[in-house]
């Protein structure tokens, strides 16, 4: 039985679980997959110790993603570019990573149009965002807080040109607003919106909703929430960790619904 866990701290919020094990059943896969409270310092010794007893996928989160490709044998250039794994698996007797929250933001924006972009926070989701949107965009505004993430996010754009500015920015005019931060540091810009014209992803959904995207619906704009981004992520890494070539659409609806009853 293949067996596979989410890693990260903390983790106890996480949905992965049940969206994976919702999934193997639906697949009739033989599969096991938990969550597993592992941090930076203890992550090369705790992978090794969890391939030594049989597990042989992971799903990273916050913060392990930037350090996700130290423990891989293989990392695809699309990843190496973002330096921002969220998927390591076992293939082939090595270990492979790659990013599935960029194959996600490909996916989710594929038939969005827009012009105008904004990004708020500069960690491993803002990277995986920035190089989703390579070669779709010209530029990039960041609402950021720390500027000397600047060069990384560069990198990761392929050549898209990035402005830094301060986190409180004003976001009302984008197309397009994505918000990669941790809990409770968009509020601030929730209060202050008055108007919004285009499209918001949340990459959040614990709280669900944000303050950001029930201002954001309230004031009509589209949104995809943090599960939308969750899911679409999970379809992926399902399907690397099962080898199994199934419908997306039918799963997506699955696992969107079964998600759904547990925020609310």
């Amino acid at each position: 039985m293949m067996k596979a866990a989410v890693l990260g701290s903390p983790i106890s919020h996480s949905l992965s679980p049940l969206l994976h094990r919702t999934a193997y059943e639906k697949l009739n896969f033989a599969g096991s997959y938990e969550a597993l409270e592992v941090n930076e310092e203890s992550f090369p010794i705790r992978i090794q110790e969890l391939l030594d007893l049989g597990f042989s996928n992971f799903s990273l989160t916050m913060p392990l993603k930037e350090i996700g490709s130290s423990v891989a044998d293989f990392i695809d250039e699309d990843s190496r570019r973002i330096n921002s794994v969220n998927t390591l698996y076992k293939e082939s007797g090595s270990i492979q990573a790659t990013s599935t929250d960029l194959m996600a933001f490909k996916s989710l924006l594929k038939k969005v149009e827009f012009e105008s972009v904004a990004i708020i926070g500069g960690g491993g989701t803002a990277r995986a965002a920035v190089g989703a949107l390579a070669k779709r965009v010209g530029s990039i505004d960041l609402l950021i807080r720390d500027q000397k993430r600047l060069s990384a996010l560069k990198i990761a754009g392929d050549g898209i040109a990035i402005k830094g500015l301060p986190l409180d920015s004003d976001i009302s005019n984008y197309d397009l607003v994505i918000a990669t931060t941790p809990s409770g540091v968009t509020d601030l810009l929730a209060e202050k919106l008055n108007s919004v014209k285009g499209l918001l992803i949340e990459s959040l959904y614990k709280p669900y909703p944000t303050d950001l995207l029930k201002k954001w619906q309230v004031l009509g704009g589209r949104t995809l929430s943090g599960l939308d981004l969750l899911v679409e992520q999970a379809l992926y890494q399902i399907s690397i960790f099962t080898g199994i070539d199934y419908d997306f659409a039918t799963m997506r609806e699955l696992l969107l619904s079964t998600g759904l009853k547990q925020l609310i």
